[in-house]
């Protein structure tokens, strides 16, 4: 009888039962007894660690699969190639697990094809998911080659090599549409982020910024598969990798400094508060440090030296998507939030299933190239490589001076405001009463219990010190214009259940939906 041999007992393995097991819980009971039982999540903070880290971090250090790509197969530098097989296979990884992600923090799961028929234009987040799902499709046809050519399914194969440039073209597209929409996701709400992350141009943040932690991922993977897998990618080829790093670096910290300055926000930068420290290390630890890293060849054209530069770009984008999505969220909101540890438990599962699945991947599919780690020192292939490097350097320089002309011509539009009192600077991001464009008074039909008219007024309604729309259209009112004013869009027993009016008439925030007269007029 065949001995059966039980996988070994390491630590490590040890550690991914124990996050699993607690994954599995919170799992299930965020599913049986919903958000609340399982999240720290509100009405005031709707949105934490499953959208900041898992959605927000997952689809930008995914970027590398669509840079790395259009390097090769668009600007057509084939000294890239060897990386782009693991670089694919990791984005593609990463938007599944985002999908996975996503079905932890939508309320309703199961409803998340609703996008697919039901269409809303005019959606950030609409756009934001059809774009994710279809470039997930094409990370999906750009990692099939892999599977067909373990397999031996010759004509498959020779057919998706044929399309691999037009699905090339496309993930840039989807890439550069979404990973730059997230940054609009936090554009709509001036009136809650920060100033220190608040700016017009938080969709080119966001994109440059996934660049860099796109490319700043490959440099890790690479690094941990050598030591974890035996898996290497050609050193020589990374080294240039942390040479581009340097540009985008740089072209994200000129950004950073210009919309801080056009927006008369750099006044935080050292006031002393939470924001400001969280800010003060992620430009120090996400920026300053790597360029410093990755200036001095020494270090750069080191392994560990490179691995290092690279820990540090991660850290900083990981910190910059929790800054945008809960740092600077939380003082507008009013209340605290930390993850409970169910949220924990549930992301460190999806992160630990991605390591699991990409080792494997990597030990069954021909994902690294097969080839000999050159011996000795590795100036000569660096200098083979040099031209490479170089070409893709160029094309950024040139990006950046374009980017810089056209901030210039931007900003010198801006109106100064040397003259505002010191008191105004802080709502200077503010939009005013006055300036908000504010639907006509709304005159409600009369019900058949009704004791008489209402007329809705929205200029009763603005907070002059706080004017927006969200305060209401989030969770108490949907925009519905074509039944505003109907019988029955107001619902009175709702009103008495503190919802709809009834959240702020409840006769501490403002008069009780008990006085009628104050709202009900006879005709």
């Amino acid at each position: 009888m065949k001995e059966i041999k039980l996988p070994k007992i390491t630590f490590w393995r040890a550690v991914l039962v124990i996050i699993w097991t607690m994954g599995l819980y919170a799992t299930i009971i965020r599913f049986t007894k919903g958000l609340g039982a399982a999240t720290n999540l509100s009405d005031q903070f709707p949105w934490g660690i499953w959208i900041g880290f898992d959605i927000l971090v997952g689809v930008g250090l995914a970027a590398g699969g669509f840079v790395i790509t259009a390097i090769v197969y668009i600007f057509n530098i084939k000294d890239f190639k060897s990386i782009s097989r693991p670089t694919v296979l990791t984005a593609f990884l990463g938007y599944l697990l985002v999908i996975g992600a996503l079905l932890f923090d939508l309320g309703l799961p199961y409803n998340v094809w609703h996008p697919i028929i039901m269409w809303n234009p005019h959606s950030v987040m609409f756009e934001v998911g059809w774009c994710v799902m279809l470039y997930t499709t094409v990370l999906f046809l750009e990692f099939s080659p892999l599977v067909l050519e373990r397999f031996g399914f010759k004509k498959p194969l020779a057919f998706m090599r044929s399309i691999i440039l037009p699905l090339v073209i496309l993930g840039v597209l989807f890439s550069t549409l979404h990973q730059s929409s997230l940054g609009t996701l936090y554009v709509i709400v001036p009136d809650k982020l920060h100033p220190l992350w608040y700016t017009g141009m938080l969709p080119l943040l966001f994109f440059i910024s996934a660049i860099g932690g796109g490319l700043a991922m490959v440099i890790f993977e690479s690094y941990t598969s050598s030591r974890a897998f035996g898996k290497e990618l050609e050193f020589s080829v990374l080294a240039q990798l942390g040479r581009i790093l340097v540009v985008v670096l740089f072209l994200l910290l000129f950004i950073r400094y210009k919309t801080l300055s056009a927006n008369h926000a750099l006044q935080y930068i050292f006031d002393g508060s939470k924001e400001s420290i969280y800010f003060l290390v992620e430009i120090l630890i996400g920026i300053i440090i790597p360029i410093i890293l990755f200036l001095i060849p020494r270090i750069r054209n080191n392994k560990a030296g490179l691995f290092l530069g690279s820990v540090f770009v991660l850290i900083g984008f990981i910190m910059n998507r929790l800054n945008v999505s809960i740092t600077g969220m939380a003082r507008s909101s009013g209340v605290n939030y930390f993850p409970t540890w169910m949220e924990i438990a549930i992301t460190a599962s999806i992160v630990s299933a991605g390591f699991v699945i990409f080792r494997y991947a990597s030990k069954y599919l021909p994902v690294f190239p097969e080839h000999k780690p050159a011996a000795g020192k590795v100036e000569a292939p660096l200098i083979a490589a040099g031209r490479s490097g170089s070409r893709v350097i160029w094309v950024l320089g040139s990006l950046l001076l374009i980017v810089s002309v056209g901030l210039a011509l931007e900003f010198s539009s801006i109106p100064k405001t040397a003259d505002v009192p010191e008191e105004q600077i802080e709502s200077i991001n503010k939009v005013t009463a006055t300036e908000l464009e504010l639907p006509a008074p709304i005159e409600f039909e009369k019900g058949e219990d009704s004791p008489g008219l209402v007329t809705f007024t929205h200029e009763t309604h603005v907070d002059p010190d706080n004017p927006n729309c969200t305060g209401c259209h989030t969770s108490m009112f949907k925009i519905k214009p074509e039944k505003a004013g109907a019988a029955g869009s107001v619902n009175m027993e709702k009103l008495y259940e503190q919802e709809q009016c009834g959240k702020c008439h409840n006769g501490n925030d403002s008069f009780s939906v008990d006085e009628c007269e104050f709202c009900h007029y006879a005709e």
